[in-house]
């Protein structure tokens, strides 16, 4: 694995307000606190963890993406108006508003968030790929293996792993924090806080736990830049394709030089 504002008249990748903006989207909210997302997320990550180690292998991952779906559907988008949805990033072209989808929007927020995720892609993975190799340093050279079935490691990818993830670290935990903390720096165009820094801390603790080797901390940094995207584009849609295209990626890499 390599996995977020703008105003309210301009929808952008699915996201009608930002997290910056949740105040204004919803002038009845009081002030947050930092606990309960953070609690929240470390009892759902022990839920999955459990679920991770006691599932048949071939349902962990599936039972683990569906856990974080459905948390994300309890905490952001159950009985929330469209535009705290939209606030969360998760509205996903229209998909999971109250308001009729419009096949238009759907295909201009997908075109979109596809245009960033490629976009990124090609700043991003050729450095990757060179750091990838020093740090690895393969003994035989690279040679490409097709994964048996190509459309379902695209699908997994996508479905089952990099949408659930980003749609709870990205869309609800990075958006709670960012309304106790409030994005202060400007990265790249992108407005940023402490927030998108324990998102991703947290996001690098439940890969541990998933998989109890120190080298899963370094998805640390990857999640900064998902945050990133979710900061620059308003919504996880490009989360969503640039995460599984860094895990399909290394994937690749993994297959073609005999290392995984």
């Amino acid at each position: 694995m390599l996995s977020p504002h703008r105003p309210l008249s301009r929808p952008d990748d699915g996201l009608a307000c930002s997290a910056s903006t949740v105040p204004a989207c919803d002038p009845t909210s009081s002030e947050p606190s930092w606990r309960r997302p953070v609690l929240v997320t470390l009892a759902v990550s022990a839920v999955v963890t459990a679920l991770s180690y006691g599932l048949p292998a071939d349902y962990a991952a599936t039972g683990v993406g569906f856990s974080f779906l459905l948390a994300t559907y309890w905490l952001a988008v159950r009985g929330r108006s469209d535009a705290e949805v939209q606030a969360h990033g998760l509205s996903l072209g229209g998909l999971l508003l109250r308001t009729p989808l419009s096949a238009t929007r759907l295909a201009k927020d997908t075109l979109r968030a596809a245009g960033w995720a490629l976009a990124l892609g090609l700043v991003v993975f050729p450095p990757f790929v060179f750091a990838w190799l020093k740090w690895w340093q393969p003994p035989s050279g690279f040679r490409f293996v097709a994964p048996p079935d190509l459309l379902d490691e695209v699908l997994g990818q996508v479905l089952v792993i990099a949408l659930p993830e980003e749609a709870f670290f990205r869309g609800y935990l990075q958006t709670e924090l960012d309304r106790r903390f409030p994005p202060r720096f400007k990265v790249l165009g992108a407005r940023l806080g402490l927030g998108v820094v324990l998102a991703s801390g947290l996001f690098a603790v439940g890969h541990l736990l998933t998989e109890p080797h120190p080298n899963r901390l370094a998805v640390f940094f990857p999640a900064l830049v998902f945050g990133w995207l979710r900061a620059k584009t308003g919504g996880i849609g490009a989360g969503v394709l640039f995460h599984a295209a860094c895990n399909l990626l290394t994937a690749t890499l993994a297959r073609g030089f005999a290392l995984g």
